[in-house]
């Protein structure tokens, strides 16, 4: 149940202290609520905000909660675990208003993640949940906060959500920070999915409801960026279905090429959990075929009809073609950068990460090809790369990842 100003809390919020009862402006935004006490993870202060525009929409969450906001993520979205798209979380660091650095810093998480586990608990899904067997306790953000920097993290509602709505979040971020700290440009680092929409709020990549860019990015650091795009379950047979649908025992949240697998010996139907699903909207806006460059691995099961489309031995595909409509790679690198954002492509080429069926018929940081994520098309001022010795999951806490941001952050 979505839970307004003036309501009751859930239990898990009493213990926290609830700031602001009546809404603040700032831009299109309101402000719905403040914690300042007991939050989790080393974030001194949360807010709840809302964007006013009647574009967004209530977006579909799995009904199995797979996608649904939980633990105090969920409390701050006023106990609701599938927010309205409208609906975002601002996360402050220690010495958010103090700390030395005049450039401040926004943190924008990638799909299936928060700004929790991305940037200050990389251990809150427990091992194996960053990457790794073992994960650490702390992320980027104690780091650029011990660093002097005014750090601040948005969360977004759906973990899959609309490629157009996350844009327009981050530009309300942006303003939210430069708001709260007085700073003309803020520097951000986006992860992954984000990545792509942090490039589409600074090229002016929108909707007519859309918000154009303006001017107050200075550094934009992309991590783990598809940025030609991605085709990692298409490559791979019914290796990733497996792992999604339910009758299979999957739980992953994360759209498939099948619309129908064999589980267990029965054919089962599972359309709601392709790419054309209303679960994973902002997923199909990532495709882009890859075929042509590396080949797809002939001898992984049903690897053809994945692929290209038909029926295999245990699966149907409808293939990735159909969806390839949707994509907006190419949309958003034929719409330039500003000169005046200075853009930097951080990325792994490790594809060892735990549990999970590493992107492996190319150089990869296991789920983006390396030469997607170095792809500069579109990006007017190139501030420098860097391919650095982590996988995908490790670009936001791992030490050559978390070191070379710095870096870039300190440069002139």
């Amino acid at each position: 149940m979505r839970t307004g100003i003036g309501h009751i809390l859930p239990a898990a919020a009493m213990s926290l202290s609830l700031l602001a009862a009546a809404p603040a402006q700032a831009g299109p935004t309101t402000l719905e609520a403040t914690y300042t006490s007991e939050i989790q993870n080393g974030w001194v202060r949360v807010e709840r905000w809302r964007d006013t525009l009647s574009a967004f929409t209530q977006e579909t969450f799995p009904p199995d909660g797979r996608g649904d906001q939980t633990g105090q993520r969920k409390t701050f979205f006023g106990g609701d675990g599938s927010p309205h798209s409208s609906r975002f979380l601002m996360y402050y660091a220690p010495g958010w208003d103090a700390n030395p650095k005049p450039v401040p810093v926004l943190l924008v998480h990638g799909a299936n993640q928060d700004a929790d586990l991305a940037w200050a608990d990389p251990n809150e899904a427990g091992a194996y949940g960053c990457g790794r067997s073992s994960c650490p306790s702390t992320g980027l953000m104690q780091a650029l906060a011990a660093d002097g920097y005014k750090v601040f993290a948005v969360g977004l509602p759906h973990k899959n959500g609309d490629g157009y709505f996350w844009a327009e979040q981050i530009a309300d971020a942006i303003a939210i920070v430069k708001n709260r700290t007085g700073a003309s440009e803020v520097d951000v680092v986006a992860w992954s999915k984000s990545a792509s929409n942090a490039r589409m709020y600074v090229s002016s990549v929108r909707k007519s409801w859309g918000t154009a860019y303006r001017g107050d990015v200075r550094r934009l650091i992309l991590l783990g960026a598809a940025n030609n795009g991605i085709d990692l379950s298409f490559r791979h047979g019914w290796t990733f279905s497996l792992t999604v649908y339910p009758e299979c025992g999957g739980v992953i949240n994360g759209p498939v090429p099948h619309d129908m697998l064999v589980c267990f010996g029965l054919w089962r139907d599972g359309e709601e959990w392709t790419y054309g699903s209303s679960y994973f909207p902002g997923s199909k806006q990532l495709l882009k075929r890859w075929d042509g460059v590396y080949a797809l691995p002939a001898y992984e099961q049903d690897w053809y009809t994945t692929y290209y489309g038909g029926f295999g031995f245990y699966t149907h595909s409808t293939g990735i073609q159909p969806f390839l409509g949707d994509s907006l790679v190419d949309v958003i690198r034929a719409s330039p950068t500003p000169a005046g954002v200075r853009v930097h492509n951080l990325c792994g080429n490790q594809n060892d990460i735990a549990l999970l069926h590493n992107e492996h018929t190319g150089p990869s940081d296991g789920v983006v090809f390396i030469a997607s994520c170095q792809d500069a098309t579109g990006i007017t001022t190139n501030g420098g790369g860097a391919t650095v010795a982590v996988n995908h999951l490790e670009l936001g806490w791992d030490a050559p990842a978390v070191d070379q941001i710095r870096a870039w952050l300190a440069a002139d």
